[in-house]
């Protein structure tokens, strides 16, 4: 690190000779804007500068350069991401894609479009539906959130149940790798299997294997109708067992959320709703598509017998329910002490582990919170204390550490959707046997030879 300090100088020389005059900054507000996402820090470090692209040019000559220098880049998008995956590493410099945001190509008949990675998913899907169309994809932090972001995480969201998570959306990708050089993968068709899946291999990598400076996603058919129901439960356990009710019944609803009572009265406590007067668990489902009516009503007779309260929530109900839910995101923020995480479990063991996260948080005497993608069985638990001591943190962490080892007994993972990123490497090991990891660190030296993209990150040393 000494040698490359003292290199910065005459690097960021050199940088500022090829690049606009606003596209590069050392201010010191700017470096500490820039210095973490929204994932927990555990090492805190400031970039030596934050670098704004505005075309692949700009990529390049910033990749060639640090290679040159040695210099590690970190890409970062709208930094929403929960992980640390675009947390600052010493001595790095900050590759901002927010700039580069336009829609290259919507192309309606093709049902695909080409974007930068900037651009919002919202504002993707808002262009989107002027042709019927949307971009499947949709995070909670949808409307902040950049489809570059969305796949370095290979983000999902509340329509996975249906619709898969953004590897299911991509076609193709042009990568920046870390000589400079300019690749492109995939291809513009739905089907095609010329090759190594490289596309894949880039979707979820975090930025640890290449720049991205375009994609081609596959869009899909914006619903006719919709149908939401609410379904008000006493009890947590109960409301779970209504997603295993519906997959007996061989529905696929396109969204299927899951929030317990904690979860129902914090958002009543934030928002002014008045969930938790209707139920301890709340059990969200929404249907799309020419059948839609059908299936609720399917799904209405098969959680007939489980005691809940279920009501047709009408158009406004059901965007009401919709962004509440997506505003149980980061809820884990409004605590001083508080752990929150990303696991999966098989849909068989979803009312099993949420038993034993109800079971832990006994134990452990922390409080606990439970928000969940129910329909591809990927939960969201929180678990807090009031204060800041030893004690309760100590709990806290003891209660984080069961929660993933009680997933991956299991057959469940450490994150669903938002990453590894710095914060979950600890627990990578756990999931992967030695000669998995030992493979994908050959994979990661293949594509980046100095180690100079996101050093730290999604992968142990």
């Amino acid at each position: 690190m000494p040698d490359i300090l003292t290199k910065l100088p005459q690097f960021l020389t050199e940088l500022g000779g090829v690049l606009a005059a606003n596209c590069l900054s050392t201010g010191a507000a700017v470096l500490r804007a820039y210095a973490t996402d929204q994932g927990p820090v555990t090492s805190y470090q400031e970039p030596a500068a934050v670098i704004w692209a505005e075309s692949v040019t700009d990529v390049q000559a910033v990749v060639k350069l640090a290679s040159a220098y040695g210099v590690a880049v970190v890409c970062r998008g709208a930094g929403t991401g929960v992980s640390g995956g675009a947390h600052a590493s010493d001595g790095c410099v900050v590759l901002s894609l927010e700039r580069m945001n336009r829609i290259l190509e919507l192309n309606a008949a093709d049902e695909v479009a080409v974007v930068e990675p900037g651009v919002i998913n919202a504002d993707l899907n808002a262009a989107a539906a002027d042709y019927g169309l949307m971009f499947a994809p949709d995070p909670a932090s949808y409307r902040l959130s950049t489809v570059g972001g969305n796949i370095a995480t290979n983000a999902g969201g509340l329509r996975c149940a249906k619709y898969g998570v953004t590897r299911d959306s991509v076609l193709a990708l042009d990568v920046v790798l870390a000589d400079g050089s300019l690749i492109s993968t995939g291809h513009r068709t739905f089907k095609g299997v010329a090759g190594y899946d490289l596309t894949g291999l880039f979707v979820g990598s975090e930025g640890t294997l290449g720049v991205l400076v375009a994609a081609t996603v596959r869009l899909k058919y914006l619903p006719l109708e919709v149908r939401t129901l609410a379904v008000f439960f006493q009890d947590f356990q109960t409301a779970a067992a209504g997603v295993l009710a519906v997959g007996r019944a061989r529905i696929q609803p396109s969204i299927m959320e899951l929030l317990d009572g904690a979860s129902l009265l914090e958002l009543d406590t934030r928002l002014g709703s008045d969930l938790v007067s209707r139920g301890n668990a709340l059990l969200l489902i929404q249907t799309d598509g020419l059948a839609a009516q059908l299936e609720a009503e399917l799904i209405t007779a098969a959680l007939s017998d489980l005691g809940g309260e279920l009501s047709n929530a009408g158009p406004e109900e059901a965007l009401r329910l919709m962004d509440l839910r997506r505003s149980s995101r980061g809820m884990e923020g409004d605590v001083e002490s508080s752990v929150g995480e990303d696991v999966a479990v098989p849909r068989s063991q979803l009312v099993h582990y949420i038993f034993e996260l109800e079971r832990m948080a006994a134990h452990h005497e922390v409080g606990l919170r439970v928000v969940a993608h129910a329909g591809d069985g990927n939960l969201h638990p929180t678990f807090w204390v009031p204060g800041t001591d030893p004690q309760s943190t100590g709990a806290l962490a003891a209660a984080l550490n069961e929660s993933i080892d009680v997933a991956l007994a299991m057959g469940g993972t450490i994150t669903g959707e938002h990453g590894v990123g710095q914060y979950k490497l600890r627990w990578l090991p756990l999931e992967q046997h030695a000669e998995v990891l030992q493979l994908q660190r050959k994979i990661r030296n293949v594509f980046d030879p100095l180690g100079i993209f996101n050093p730290g990150k999604a992968m142990p040393a």
